[in-house]
């Protein structure tokens, strides 16, 4: 039985009755209404989670029907009934909020992949918002901002794999975040309370990878003047997070594969066998199973990391955050650095969302970062974002080519202006052009000299 609860408006008895009969059947509840006015007036005594209404009805028609319906509650969707062959009523529906429309005759079958597909994502809405309430309690929501689909994906994985102990296996370009998903998991998780340990697999020599994991005992080598546990003792009961776990030497795997298998585990210059209840969390921007199939990434480990698979987008594959990411990172560094810092203007804004950012998320927070500690006013300009490009990415064919000479010319004019201290003979010199004409343009784009 669905929790989905559905509004049927038709001023067709017949075919009313067969649909409704067909949703039930289907396990959703259903509220019938033969007009419009009453369909409306059970919307506003009544939350439904989709509203499936005739476009053409005596009275309140179906798009009179959708825009009272999102005027009510914008969350609710709606499907508009349309007859065979009215391409413009559907697309006009479409236009103003329709979630989804069916022709006529109505086919079944597609109403019902169409009540399973909304069925589907209402749980992951539903997941996503569990997740983000947990993640809020360890004030962690603020670190993972999005609102693309890809992210959604994403945050609803992580929400069915927190509560488990399965091996998770993040991997995407670095940059992207896979640090803050492995402590959202955790955080997330029934071992929230106990240890998060990151480990840089990259960053430890091959001869140190047993001492580092296992630990070990006083004399076991040159220079062990004392006892020292590993990671996996430290972090038992908690999370073990593997970043660049690719970098793990060949030598070490098969060890490291027999303690995820066993459990246990010895200190380096010790016979007692050390009890580990750890969850294992890995991470890595390479190409992990091409190196399995080269032989320099046992076949058998990469099985045991990769129970849970979680890829995450690049920046640029999810373009939707980029505002939304920006103006976090401006609240988070005008705080730390105490700078008053209101807004981004537009021309940078447009920049930043035509860059391709190799850096991903990292590159776009360190360059957010820069510019709060560099602008001279409240609001981020061009002139405070240093990208990694050439001119030609900041070219576009979604504005007029005298739009962006215009822009071009008013960024070269400030730039020659502040080279000479605001001189305007000076600066039209820089730029081989008369005094007349700079002083137009100044004039003409409102620079402030």
């Amino acid at each position: 039985m669905s929790n989905i609860s559905i509004l049927l408006i038709d001023d067709n008895d017949s075919q009313r009755e067969v649909l409704s009969g067909f949703i039930k059947k289907n396990g959703y509840r259903v509220v019938t209404c033969e007009n419009g006015e009453e369909g409306i007036k059970e919307i506003k005594r009544n939350y439904f989670d989709l509203v499936i209404t005739d476009y053409r009805m005596p009275g309140i028609n179906g798009l009179e029907v959708l825009k009272s319906t999102k005027d009510i509650n914008p969350e609710i969707a709606v499907m508009i009934i349309t007859a065979y062959g009215t391409i413009e009523d559907s697309v006009e529906a479409m236009k103003n909020g329709a979630w989804d429309y069916l022709c006529k005759p109505i086919d079944l079958d597609e109403l019902k992949i169409k009540l399973e597909k909304l069925d589907k994502y209402n749980k992951l809405i539903q997941e996503n918002q569990n997740l983000r309430d947990r993640l809020s309690e360890e004030k962690l929501e603020s670190e993972i901002v999005y609102q693309s689909s890809e992210m959604e994906e994403v945050m609803n994985l992580i929400a069915r794999v927190s509560s488990s102990n399965a091996s998770v296996l993040i991997m995407g370009e670095s940059g992207t975040g896979k640090e803050i998903v492995a402590k959202s998991i955790h955080k997330s998780s029934g071992r929230a309370k106990n240890p998060f340990v990151p480990v840089n697999c990259a960053a430890i020599p091959e001869s140190l990878f047993e001492s580092e994991f296992f630990g070990h005992e006083k004399g076991a080598f040159t220079g062990s003047h004392k006892r020292r546990r590993g990671h996996f003792e430290i972090s038992d009961g908690g999370t073990l997070f593997l970043d660049e776990v690719a970098d793990i030497p060949l030598n070490f795997q098969v060890k490291l594969l027999r303690v995820l298998q066993e459990k246990e585990f010895q200190r380096l210059g010790s016979s007692q066998l050390i009890k580990s209840d750890v969850r294992i969390i890995s991470a890595t921007n390479q190409d992990i199973e091409k190196k399995v199939e080269e032989g320099t990434f046992r076949s058998d480990l990469f099985f045991r990391l990769n129970v849970i698979p979680i890829k995450l987008p690049p920046l640029r594959e999810r373009k939707d955050d980029i505002p939304l990411l920006i103006n976090h990172f401006i609240d988070k560094y005008s705080q730390l650095n105490r700078q008053k810092i209101e807004n981004i203007s537009q021309e940078a804004m447009d920049q930043l969302m035509r860059y391709k950012f190799p850096g991903n998320v990292r590159e776009l927070e360190n360059i957010i970062e820069r510019a709060v500690i560099l602008s001279r006013g409240p609001i981020i300009t061009c002139e405070d974002i240093a990208l990694k490009s050439s001119p030609e990415s900041c070219l576009t064919l979604d504005r007029s080519l005298d739009e962006q000479v215009a822009r071009l010319e008013k960024r070269l004019i400030k730039k020659a202006l502040k080279k000479s201290g605001g001189t305007k003979t000076s600066a039209a010199e820089k730029l081989g052009i008369s005094e007349r004409v700079i002083r137009y343009k100044i004039d003409k784009y409102n620079i402030k000299v």
